[in-house]
């Protein structure tokens, strides 16, 4: 869009905020009128600010009623809105997502226990979530300040409806709504009371779920209230307890399990005759004796370290992790008088999740690559009185690399318990001037995240290295006796009383805002009146994380972090006009939609975003549109402010030999790697953190399309109704935040020895990685594009009932990311990258029927087949393709079957039946996914069967 149309449109907004502030007490003190009250409710629309019913097709929106809730037999919000053809991959309660998955690039912490929402495959933090149209606050996650909303921390129990804007719109909302807005709207009127339990387990027995609900509410001439409590229990399921994720990559064994093993891995170099050993203790042998002379035919307490030693860290892990939701919410709206209503509305909701991951590994030395001096440069005693080797273990000299697995300290156990509180208050109502009607409403809300996580089964790194070191240092110091890490079983309750703390992490996050809107017809022009809505918003976004003070330290054996704290401010004005450009008698109706929004920051100053759409009725059955909008996202607190953090990559160095591409080779000797280096572990340390000069992300969003219902199709002896939609989408987003692909990076390195590429990592003289740093930047540029097909087709009631079929289907044509000096991201449709996915098709059909009191409903979900890259799998029989080192990832369909009865007790008693995934589909296989070979975002996890019951009892 060029500059002087942006500043036309910028004029005309100035120009009709004046008009407004002018008009408004001009008409203060017209009549009331309690008809255009009560209309203010009908024509709330999400994708326009304007109320007026005739434009709802004016932009492409999904609604999920209440009782396409209910189908589903899911109590998270998060999984229900996911299942949505249009979303891509986000958090869930199947990601096991502690442990080494660490502190990603945008500050935001793992998110553990929460469930996100993200569309267009543009990420979680590019969608902006509503609740009844008024922001709700982002996520704390105990590790980090998130950019994105935690959906489990909204009961489902209270959801009216969901209301998915599936298009750029940040002239009407702001920051944010780059990729879409979700709006969740509450229920409000209710009489009398409700109670739903709900239960529901896997065929294997596990993953029980249960759930209670209780609604209450009264309805009076002039107010109404209701009060809704929710609780929720989803119980684990643990990876060993299905074959397929019982290893670290299914079909390979413990080939990809870990070298920091119960028994020790020990590479050094013998001082006294220089050979260079790769040695592990026998497993029968607790404290192992070493011979110098021996080598890999060995008979003393060692053997030489073989691809049979690797751990198996996947039996420690979680399919489906553990959690727990209580929430209460309360709504009370009164009418003042017949065009004036005040509402109070309020939530308290309280999360307790948990995470688990295998005994955290220790390793030391400088290929352990941890960017930690204590356990990179560490000197381990030849005088402390377990060491089998006689001499010092020394970083600076001959120790390459220590990885030992203490088991004796069971798993790491990451609990979170997050609290969240709301409150709003409002007035909105209508009043008449002349014979125009207006709507306005004012608004005031604050909201809060607090989370705590309490780890259990880590090590303090410092306490290690004293413990292994001079045992006379290690005297001197309360509480410490010198470690055993050589051999299997040798840690004692007192050595891990002394190493093992409890680590506490905390964050919050608040919003504070403030709106006001109005809403009306300014005057008649030739085909009708000119719509207008104005208004103004300002927002206060605050957050903080604080590590456990060890961590702080640097003391923390895990993934350290520094503390994060930041706050900034926004002041916001829109416009929007609805134009009618010609109506004609036979139906025939062309309008113009304009809309803006200036957005000032306290961090970066101002941006405006407009935005144009077209709506044609071309007949009473057909209506054209298109849209294109402008957009940005403001950069979070944890991206600006984020301070170093770490998370753990499983990476391939492309100077392991063999090489996969031995034209690298002469490349990795430039880089210091000798000859002959094999990497020997493949978890590789990431260093990332925030960027205070970050700008925001702009795009460019446009879609098109067209409703048609058919007349043939309506009132027919074959077919009530027919609906068909089809929407043709794009979005391009330039400078997004993020950081460039670890593994693209380091590949890119070793290719080009690029300083944009290799200055963030170094190596050890050893030849591996020792550190790697990987900031948050203005990334290049993000296309996305495809199509949406929707169709709905409500057939005659008959004596055989009442039949309605939906058919949606989302299509991706294209997407490419591309970093600031043009390296592509490995992400496209069709491809699994990085524990996520981008379906070229996926669809979702329901048929539903209804006869006297029965209900039942047949829900089928297809996700088109993808392919990945099989990685150092390529050799194994469970890469499909090994010729071209690919892994196909089959399309699969789910079918979900329900049943339900409706008694006549009291208000009505309503039991209901259903299981998903009737057919026991397991997840494809997925060699590149982190923890348990599967996509916990794409594909139904773990796998098989799942039924429920439900009953609802109403009085």
């Amino acid at each position: 869009m060029n500059v002087q149309h942006r500043n036309i449109l910028a004029r005309a907004i100035r120009a009709s905020l004046l008009a407004g502030m002018i008009v408004a007490p001009a008409i203060a003190t017209a009549q009331d009128s309690g008809d255009a009250a009560k209309t203010l409710d009908s024509v709330t629309v999400t994708g326009t600010r304007i109320k007026k019913a005739e434009i709802e097709t004016q932009v492409p929106i999904h609604t999920v009623s209440r009782e396409d809730i209910d189908r589903t037999g899911l109590t998270s919000l998060g999984d229900v809105v996911q299942e949505l053809t249009g979303s891509g991959s986000a958090l869930n309660t199947k990601f096991n997502s502690s442990g080494n998955f660490g502190f990603p690039p945008d500050g935001g912490g793992v998110g553990a226990g929460s469930a996100q929402v993200d569309l267009r495959h543009l990420g979680s933090k590019r969608v902006l979530v509503l609740v009844d149209g008024v922001r709700w606050v982002n996520e704390a996650s105990a590790s980090g300040v998130g950019a994105s909303t935690d959906l489990n921390t909204i009961p489902l129990a209270i959801v009216e409806r969901i209301e998915v804007l599936e298009d750029g719109a940040s002239s009407l909302y702001g920051s944010d709504a780059i990729a879409g807005v979700v709006n969740i709207i509450t229920r409000r009127d209710m009489d009398g009371a409700q109670i739903s339990v709900g239960y529901g387990q896997y065929g294997e027995g596990d993953g029980a779920n249960s759930n209670v609900d209780l609604s209450w509410g009264m309805t009076t001439e002039r107010s109404s209230l209701f009060l809704g409590l929710s609780y929720v229990d989803q119980e684990k399921i643990k990876a060993s307890d299905r074959e397929q994720s019982s290893y670290p990559v299914p079909g390979t064994g413990v080939a990809f399990g870990s070298s920091g093993t119960p028994t020790g891995r020990f590479i050094f170099t013998d001082p006294n005759t220089g050979v260079t050993h790769d040695i592990t203790p026998n497993d029968a042998t607790p404290d192992p004796s070493y011979d110098p002379s021996q080598g890999c035919t060995r008979t003393d307490g060692f053997h030489c370290f073989a691809t049979d030693d690797r751990f198996n860290f996947a039996q420690y892990n979680l399919l489906l992790t553990p959690s727990r939701r209580m929430g209460l919410f309360g709504q009370f709206r009164f009418d003042i008088n017949d065009n004036v209503q005040w509402y109070v509305k309020a939530l308290a909701n309280r999360r307790e999740s948990t995470n688990q991951a295998a005994p955290e590994p220790i390793f030391l030395g400088p290929e352990a690559g941890t960017g930690n001096p204590l356990a990179d440069n560490i000197v381990i005693s030849g005088l402390n009185p377990y060491n089998p080797f006689g001499f010092d273990l020394d970083s600076s000299s001959n120790l390459i690399l220590i990885g030992r697995r203490p088991v004796e300290g069971g798993p790491r156990v990451f609990e979170q318990q997050v609290d969240t509180q709301y409150v709003a208050t409002g007035l909105e109502g209508s009043f008449e001037a002349g014979s125009r009607y207006w709507f306005w409403d004012a608004n005031a809300a604050y909201s809060r995240n607090e989370a705590e996580q309490t780890n259990r089964g880590s090590y303090n790194i410092r306490k290690i290295s004293q413990a292994l070191g001079d045992p006379a240092a290690c005297a001197a110091i309360a509480g410490c006796v010198p470690l055993d890490i050589f051999g299997e079983g040798t840690i004692t309750r007192e050595m891990l009383d002394f190493i093992q703390p409890v680590v506490r992490d905390r964050s919050e996050q608040t919003l504070g805002l403030f709106s006001a809107n109005l809403s009306g017809d300014l005057f008649d022009m030739w085909a009708g009146p000119l719509s207008f809505a104005t208004g103004y918003e300002y927002r206060k976004y605050e957050g903080w994380y604080r590590p456990d003070p060890i961590t702080v330290a640097g003391d923390y054996n895990g993934v350290p972090s520094q503390a994060t704290s930041g706050e900034y401010d926004v002041n916001e004005v829109y416009v929007e006009f609805n134009v009618p450009l010609f109506a004609l008698a036979d139906g025939q109706k062309l309008d113009l939609s304009l809309a803006g929004r200036y957005s000032d920051y306290s961090t970066f100053g101002g941006e405006f975003t407009p935005k144009y759409g077209l709506r044609w009725q071309v007949a009473d059955e057909l209506v054209l549109r298109a849209t294109f909008a402008e957009g940005f996202r403001a950069p979070s607190i944890g991206e600006l402010y984020g301070s170093d953090s770490r998370f753990d990559a499983q990476l391939r160095d492309p100077c392991t030999e063999p090489f996969l591409d031995p034209s690298v080779e002469p490349n990795c000797r430039t880089l210091g790697v000798p000859a002959g280096y094999a990497q020997a572990n493949p978890q590789i340390s990431v260093v990332t953190g925030g960027n205070p000069d970050l700008e925001p992300e702009t795009s460019n969003s446009f879609s098109t399309g067209f409703v048609y219902s058919p007349a043939f199709a309506s009132d027919a002896a074959w077919s009530e109704r027919l609906d068909l939609e089809v929407t043709y989408y794009r979005h391009s987003l330039e400078g997004a935040v993020q950081a460039i692909d670890a593994q693209t990076q380091l590949d890119l390195c070793v290719e080009t020895l690029d300083p944009l590429y290799c200055n963030g990592i170094s190596r050890a003289s050893t030849g591996g990685i020792s550190n790697f740093s990987n900031r948050l930047t203005n990334l290049g540029s993000i296309k996305t594009e495809g199509w949406d097909a929707d169709l709905a087709w409500t057939l005659p009631e008959s004596s055989a009932g009442r039949f309605r079929a939906t058919w949606q289907n989302t299509f991706v044509t294209r997407y490419e990311a591309v970093g600031a000096a043009g390296q592509v991201q490995p992400r496209a449709p069709g491809i699994e990258v990085n524990d996520s996915a981008i379906p070229e098709w996926t669809s979702n059909a329901v048929l539903d029927w209804s006869r006297n009191a029965w209900t039942a409903s047949w829900t089928i979900r297809y996700i088109s087949e993808l392919t990945e890259d099989c990685g150092g799998a390529v050799t194994f029989p469970v890469c499909g393709d090994p010729d071209t080192g690919t892994n196909t990832l089959d399309a699969i369909t789910y079918h979900d079957l329900q049943v339900g009865y409706r008694f006549d007790w009291l208000k009505g008693f309503t039991l209901t039946a259903g299981a998903n995934n009737v057919l026991d589909e397991d997840p494809p296989i997925c060699l590149s996914c982190s923890l348990n070979g599967y996509d916990a975002s794409t594909y139904d996890i773990p796998g098989g069967r799942f039924f429920y019951v439900r009953a609802d009892l109403r009085f």
